[in-house]
């Protein structure tokens, strides 16, 4: 099978590297940084539309915005993440049954590339999957459809794994089957509303969904 795998709220726990990177921009654009919980829901979709309300919807700012945010990131947000537990050894476990992964995820290429490269487990990942940083959509349709190109896979042998909607809409729009996680940033109730094909509360339920 072909494991396809977010990175935000599936492999790492990144909320502190994303929010500070959030908050830098915000503070660089004498905007007021909204409530923790607002924030939390930036992470895992595209920067642009989060930022565009607090921006007055101006396409300028909103660029500026985007570029005070990597450039925090580039330098510092990379590296301020942990791997959840469990996705140490439910990869190794995937790997050893046979299975085939990559990562997809909404994170600029660039900015996935060292974080994955730094995992202990990187290696086990065959293809990263990102969208260009100009990019104001989630793109997950997009990659998962060029994943099972390269893959040569078919979607009924294919799963797309991640923690909110866009993870679930990505493979739905693929006929690929979504397996929601419950570690990250969304919420049983988002997922299931996407149509997560099934919903996993740890690493451990989701290797017995996978390896079964």
């Amino acid at each position: 099978m072909l494991c396809l795998f977010d990175l935000d709220g599936t492999l790492i726990d990144s909320e502190l590297g994303i929010l500070a990177c959030v908050k830098h921009a915000l503070a660089k654009m004498q905007v007021p940084v909204p409530a923790h919980e607002t924030l939390r829901g930036w992470i895992g979709p595209p920067l642009r539309p989060s930022f565009a309300p607090l921006l007055d919807h101006d396409p300028v700012r909103i660029e500026a915005a985007v570029e005070h945010y990597h450039q925090r990131f580039h330098t510092e947000g990379w590296r301020e993440h942990t791997v959840y537990p469990g996705i140490e050894a439910l990869v190794a476990g995937l790997l050893a049954a046979g299975h085939r992964l990559a990562v997809v995820t909404s994170k600029p290429h660039h900015h996935a590339a060292p974080i994955l490269a730094s995992l202990p487990f990187g290696d086990a990942f065959a293809r990263l999957y990102g969208p260009d940083p100009r990019s104001a959509h989630s793109e997950k349709a997009t990659m998962i459809a060029a994943a099972l190109a390269d893959f040569g896979a078919r979607p009924g042998d294919t799963v797309m794994i991640g923690d909110r909607r866009f993870d679930i809409e990505g493979a739905r729009a693929n006929a690929v089957a979504g397996i929601g996680v419950l570690w990250g940033f969304g919420s049983r109730e988002e997922l299931e509303a996407a149509g997560a094909h099934a919903v996993a509360e740890s690493p451990a339920q989701l290797a017995a969904l996978l390896v079964a």
